[in-house]
């Protein structure tokens, strides 16, 4: 094995699989000082999290870089004059073996471009697991990205070997991705998707009556989309996801702010910011409508079609809808109290249980642990003041906002002409 050439190939594989944000970089900086293989700084190192919860460190990388695709919002683009590589099957296999026993990983994440055809790739992907499980009886943590077009037969196979299988839907409309991809067919990403439900649900059906059942795909399966490579709004992004939440069970949709890598008069211009504030809030919108009984339609809708940038999505929504304010803490139930800004389901948990033995006030609130700087606005407790004192709801966002600091406030005032 040519170490140099394969140090070289994974350090082209992994840069062109970091735009997947399915997993995200754990920043490991742990190197090799004895010119063996598994330089892990830099180099693909990756976390993930398994079916029960637990993190993962995961090998990132490609298969090939090499594409027959012209995606415009690709770095891999078949016209982008970019350095190609490609790994073999058994060098992926060896890869993720030799990082494993050093202890650099606990699984992989293989996706590559498109190279031949869906099905010749597709085949390759599931190749390398196969490998993994059946040869080097490798049980550690495997996700597989599903190669649009692919047949039926492989996407079967490949949930056979893979703990988790995701297919990137990467424009959150038909119309982008016509816009940005026009050789590629919608209804080619639906296919593995609807394929790897149906199989997930035969699965766990069969499991009932036949206990050595071959596990499928068990931890499920994911999305992603790219938000700023096109004009939706963050209602047309949001609705997208709640259709393929509740149409294909996926278990995590991510939301990936375009990155200006290429030079076309369809996409933002070079130099144009990364949207990071706004997919922050995509992802609060996401948690709130997973774990806090939120409805799409209360957080986005005609009359307001896009996030809030300067404040987190319950609180927009709480300062739209004073009418249901203040709540007692002291009698509301569990889905009342997670509505109140500031609040997260621990505090609700920790509430529903304090107040068990006594009438919560607001000194009990503050020992609980609760956000008071944004949560005395919309709650009262057995305190006889009350904070919002008749207030309107922009002296609330103000006085809110002078009181906290976010990591993202110097992206405020680039962000908000998004939205303009």
């Amino acid at each position: 094995m040519n170490f140099e050439r394969i140090k070289e190939k994974l350090s082209i594989l992994a840069d062109a699989a970091k735009y997947d944000v399915s997993c995200s970089s754990s920043g490991s900086k742990r190197t090799n000082t004895n010119k063996g293989l598994g330089d892990s700084s830099g180099m693909g190192i990756c976390h993930s999290y398994t079916e029960d919860g637990r993190c993962v460190s995961l090998l990132k990388i490609l298969l090939t870089n090499h594409c027959i695709f012209d995606c415009a919002y690709c770095v891999s683009r078949k016209n982008n004059d970019i350095k190609r590589a490609a790994f073999k099957i058994q060098e992926v296999v060896d890869l993720t073996i030799n990082f494993y026993r050093r202890n650099y990983i606990e699984g992989l994440f293989l996706s590559s471009g498109i190279f031949h055809n869906p099905d010749y790739t597709m085949e390759r992907l599931v190749s390398v697991a196969k490998k993994l499980r059946l040869e080097e009886n490798f049980n550690g943590y495997i996700h597989l990205k599903s190669i649009p077009g692919c047949s039926d037969e492989l996407m079967r196979e490949a949930g056979l070997y893979a703990d988790r299988l995701s297919i990137n839907i990467e424009i959150p409309t038909v119309s982008g991705l016509k816009l940005l991809a026009p050789e590629k067919d919608h209804k080619d990403f639906i296919k593995p998707m609807e394929k790897v439900k149906n199989e997930i649900i035969q699965y766990k059906a069969e499991k009932k009556i036949i206990k050595n059942t071959p596990v499928y795909a068990p931890a499920g399966q994911s999305t992603q989309m790219i938000v700023g490579a096109t004009g939706e709004s963050d209602k047309d992004i949001m609705y997208s996801a709640v259709h393929y939440y509740s149409t294909y069970n996926m278990k995590r949709v991510y939301y990936s702010g375009y990155v200006p890598v290429l030079e076309d008069n369809r996409l933002p211009a070079l130099g144009t910011e990364v949207p990071m504030l706004r997919e922050n809030r995509l992802y609060q919108t996401d948690w709130l409508l997973r774990f806090y009984g939120f409805d799409v339609r209360e957080l986005l809708n005609q009359n307001h079609p896009n996030l809030d940038i300067d404040i987190d999505p319950k609180l927009s929504w709480a300062l739209r809808n004073m009418h249901m304010f203040p709540v007692d803490v002291n009698t509301a139930d569990k889905q009342l109290l997670a509505r109140i800004p500031g609040l997260g389901m621990k505090s609700v948990h920790k509430i529903i249980n304090a107040r068990k033995y006594r009438r919560l006030n607001w000194e009990n609130l503050k020992a609980i642990g609760i956000a008071m700087s944004r949560a005395k606005y919309f709650m009262v407790c057995n305190s006889s003041d009350f904070e919002s004192r008749d207030l309107e709801p922009e002296r609330i966002k103000s006085m809110i906002l002078q009181s906290s600091q976010s990591k993202y406030q110097k992206f405020y005032n680039q962000q908000l002409s998004l939205f303009n």
